[in-house]
């Protein structure tokens, strides 16, 4: 990023000691914030944890305030750390969790349904005939993954009253007074036409939704109101969902490139420039960015469970953390036979198959701890390259290489095993937090639209590259039974 005189002129705090930014990233299980300053990096931090409940009949859902409060706390944390003002803040969020709210006094009116929530299937179900019109229209699959459904379930069956919209309109409205989305995060909700980055009239048709009050959609870097939420009036400059701020913050803006986030769930997108793609492959199109008017976009590939898988694998006693994953599974050399399909919320991309359970199979009276460890990374990593492969046919090109962020990125049992079952280099960043680091840089955008892209974005480079070790004919066994084990369930699954 540039530190010179003419951007700390241009976007510099007014005693002109630095041009940080505020950038908070309202996440699944928690909100992380930072303060990046273009000279010295990341000069504070903050985090505050989010608990979304999981509830029977496949809800999760999580407390608005709880949601707003972690933004606050994070973010005042992070500016108490650093010691120093910012001239603009940058906000990520999950995408398709979504609630109803009061306009008028920005008062909740029900719980957020998380991303993760499936009572919308229901929804779905009767949408069935027009899953391709959908698709055609907005780029995604039908499924209550996405947020229309679960704002379609919100008016049948919770409440008629205020608007019904994505957690992050709430928190700005929260925040500034404004009603905004950006269009990325709009284009998660199964309504935004993808051709146009626009509201589509004919989705929200079909959904049920034409009276809607709907935000304006604007673009991911660019001022839409201020916020003393914090302290200090900062201006909010910087929107984005938060795996599209990961694509940015990895260097990933141009066709030919992918990243992957482990995070709660694992995501893959592959950027395909300014050309909007149907996937033939069952991923989702999307829009990456919008800047200047200007719409980016990529294909999302989604795997529900990754680090919850390995939480749920805590639960059980198999290991006390994410932090074992290596140490317990590097006790065996590996999986003894054992298949783990991690379908622990179901089965997203390419499958679209949330009503499926995950299987554990080829267990033995030998089976150890270690095997199963191997075999949820394996399961994992398997998952992963299907959404490579998927998305190197839609662009008819390979992928030369993946970059990798998130928690699970610290394990290099999993990390040297996704090299393999890919069979490509896997690029670890050396960048934490790169969801906020993406929103960091729209936030300077927004700030001085005279910078570039590539002026905005933190520099990048790999902490460690892990290049396939098992010759490519063992990969590809072991792929292909992951691929058997997945028709099993599928087999075994009502239609």
């Amino acid at each position: 990023m540039r530190g010179d005189g003419r951007l700390l002129a241009v976007i510099g705090s007014p005693d002109g000691t630095t041009g940080a930014v505020l950038a908070v990233d309202q996440g699944t299980s928690g909100t992380k914030a930072l303060v990046v300053c273009p000279e010295r990096g990341v000069l504070g931090t903050g985090f505050a944890a989010v608990r979304p409940r999981a509830l029977p009949g496949g809800r999760v859902e999580a407390d608005p305030w709880e949601l707003y409060g972690s933004v606050v706390d994070a973010g005042r944390q992070a500016l108490a750390a650093a010691g120093t003002g910012v001239v603009a803040m940058g906000l990520a969020n999950q995408g398709e969790t979504v609630l109803a709210w009061d306009p008028a006094t920005g008062r909740p009116l029900t719980d957020a349904l998380v991303w993760q929530d499936r009572r919308a299937a229901s929804v779905c179900d009767e949408l069935a005939e027009q899953a391709e019109e959908l698709r055609q229209l907005t780029g995604l699959p039908l499924d209550p993954y996405f947020a229309a459904p679960k704002m379609a379930w919100i008016r049948r069956h919770l409440t008629r009253d205020g608007v019904v919209t994505t957690s992050d309109a709430w928190l700005l409205h929260r925040l500034t007074g404004a009603f905004v989305t950006d269009a990325a995060t709009a284009g998660r909700t199964q309504l935004l036409d993808l051709d146009r980055a626009a509201w589509s009239p004919r989705a929200l048709e079909l959904y049920g939704l034409s009276g809607e009050a709907l935000p304006e959609v604007t673009d991911t870097a660019r001022p839409v109101g201020t916020t003393r939420a914090f302290g200090p009036e900062i201006p909010v400059t910087g929107l984005i969902v938060d795996q599209q701020a990961a694509l940015l913050a990895q260097h990933v803006t141009a066709p030919g490139g992918a990243k992957c986030t482990y995070g709660t769930g694992a995501f893959l997108l592959a950027h395909t420039g300014d050309r909007p793609l149907r996937s033939p492959s069952g991923l989702a199109g999307c829009v990456a960015w919008r800047l200047a008017g200007r719409t980016a976009y990529c294909l999302d590939g989604q795997v529900y469970t990754a680090a919850s898988a390995v939480d749920w694998l805590t639960g059980l006693g198999v290991i006390r953390g994410a932090a074992d994953l290596d140490t317990v599974g590097g006790t065996v050399s590996g999986t003894g036979g054992v298949t783990f399909v991690p379908a622990l919320a179901g089965l997203a991309a390419p499958w679209w198959r949330g009503d499926l359970r995950g299987s554990l199979t080829g267990l033995g009276l030998d089976t150890t701890p270690g095997h199963v460890v191997r075999a949820l990374c394996e399961g994992l990593a398997a998952q992963v390259a299907e959404l490579a492969d998927a998305a190197a046919g839609d662009l008819g090109a390979p992928l030369e290489v993946l970059r990798v962020d998130g928690g699970l990125t610290r394990s290099a049992l999993l990390m040297q095993t996704q090299a393999d079952l890919l069979q490509r280099p896997v690029e670890v960043s050396a960048l934490p937090d790169a969801t906020a680091l993406g929103a960091a840089a729209l936030a300077r955008l927004g700030a001085d639209p005279a910078l570039t892209l590539a002026d905005a974005l933190p520099r990048w480079r790999p902490a460690t590259v892990y290049e396939p070790r098992l010759p490519p004919d063992e990969a590809a066994a072991r792929r292909a039974a992951f691929r058997s084990a997945v028709a099993a369930l599928l087999e075994r699954a009502p239609a």
